[in-house]
């Protein structure tokens, strides 16, 4: 299969001017870290977060040089401990006085026979993965209920699921498990929110490649889900935050419970 190389970078067109973000596992080179450039390049102003305190303040020291102290800072949250969400949540409203947007992207995968995996293995997947996103949206909802103005102009909750979640693939029992139950969250989370003006949906990528992906799936399996892809390569990781700034912003104002497939896989 021919390889259509990746387009030029989309620029910035204010779509989330004057908005305040958060965005989970938004540190490095992949979604989270993209999704935080692209909300910024589009004027949102962006509280990044990661488990990775160094990864996160090297990655908040670089966008600030950028694009300014005001415009991004960071809070360190790991997405399984209730407290540490609840300050993630805190932060943001003390330092913006509102939150509009929160970008779930923090999740875990690995690779695991269900016979061989253990139940070790199983639960830090879905705590991380499922559970952290469950954690997230109840802390945004909880928010956006409080505040709500009752115009129909409520916050927007975008959350990072996966084609994994619909297809099915070896090794992945555990991941897909938890990326369907993102999924279904998704739609019980919206149809509850829509009552206070709150828009939640999804993202469901199929290969979007970074330094960290690659280091934790084998150069094979890499191979055989990029031959899958109908372009023959796989997403860059802005290409998928384009669609999460599009599902953030006023262009998708009648869009809630939805997941969106970012994939050019065939079966």
């Amino acid at each position: 299969m021919s390889r259509t190389p990746a387009p030029p970078y989309v620029q910035g067109h204010g779509l989330l001017a004057g908005r305040t973000a958060v965005i989970t596992a938004a540190a490095g080179a992949g979604i989270g870290g993209a999704t935080a450039r692209r909300f910024l390049e589009e004027g949102a102003r962006v509280l990044v977060s990661d488990a990775h305190t160094r990864r996160l303040k090297e990655t908040e020291t670089a966008l600030a040089a950028e694009f300014g102290a005001d415009a991004v800072a960071s809070q360190p949250c790991d997405v399984t401990d209730e407290a540490q969400v609840q300050a993630l949540y805190d932060t943001a409203v003390r330092l913006h006085g509102r939150l509009d947007i929160t970008v779930n992207n923090a999740g875990l995968g690995g690779t695991a026979e269900l016979a061989d995996m253990t139940d070790e293995q199983w639960n830090r997947v879905l705590d991380v993965t499922l559970g952290g996103t469950f954690r997230c949206t109840r802390a945004a909802l909880r928010h956006f209920r409080d505040t709500a103005a009752g115009d129909g102009t409520g916050g927007v909750v975008v959350n990072n699921a996966s084609v994994v979640g619909w297809r099915a693939q070896a090794g992945q029992a555990h991941y897909a498990a938890a990326k369907a139950g993102v999924m279904a969250l998704t739609r019980c989370a919206a149809v509850e929110a829509a009552a206070y003006g709150v828009r939640v949906n999804a993202v469901s990528p199929s290969l979007a490649m970074h330094p960290h992906l690659a280091k934790v799936t084998t150069t094979e399996l890499l191979d055989e889900l990029t031959a899958r892809e109908a372009f023959g390569r796989h997403a860059e990781p802005w290409e998928i935050a384009n669609v999460i700034v599009f599902l953030a912003g006023d262009y998708s104002s009648y869009m809630t419970g939805e997941t969106v497939s970012v994939s050019s896989q065939h079966p």
